[in-house]
């Protein structure tokens, strides 16, 4: 069996813990819980005919007060970066997050989970915004951990990539 790590990335309050709640139980939760540290879940998935278990790193959103520690990237193969699509600051956060993690875990795979996609009429993160970052290769999937959409997709896009790039 295929065991991967992946970390969860992007500032405070974006919806990290809630899409793992989502992906891993199916559970979406309006109580807001701040993550202190890092939250480790497990899933067990098979993708491309490979029985794959996630290690899900759950790590504490970046803000003005605090840094994600680089050592908590260490060894992962991939992460989700999420921003918070109502939020623009938090696009630009994640790309400086996303700078970081590339020098901590070097060149792995990862997805731009662009989250609350049920509030879309809110969006501040604009399509030339995403374009940009788009054009420069990186995977974005909308989300929502609210409703369910595209949480399934955006980690088994970052699974595929990994596995692709093991080969």
């Amino acid at each position: 069996m295929i065991q991967k790590k992946i970390c969860m990335l992007g500032s405070f309050a974006v919806g990290k813990t809630s899409l793992v709640s989502r992906y891993v139980t199916s559970i979406f939760s309006d109580k807001y819980l701040s993550t202190v540290g890092v939250k480790v879940d497990k899933k067990t998935i098979t993708v491309a005919e490979e029985e794959v278990t996630l290690v899900l790193w759950d790590l504490y959103g970046e803000d003005g007060f605090q840094t994600v520690q680089k050592s908590y990237l260490r060894g992962a193969a991939g992460y989700l970066l999420v921003v918070d699509g109502t939020r623009f600051e938090t696009f630009a956060a994640a790309r400086e997050l996303q700078k970081m993690a590339a020098q901590v875990a070097g060149d792995v795979p990862f997805v731009l989970a662009l989250n609350k996609a049920d509030l879309a009429a809110e969006w501040q993160v604009d399509e030339r915004a995403l374009f940009e970052v788009a054009d420069a290769g990186w995977r974005i999937v909308r989300t929502s951990a609210k409703t369910g959409l595209g949480v399934e997709e955006a980690f088994e896009r970052v699974t595929r990539a990994m596995l692709e790039q093991q080969t």
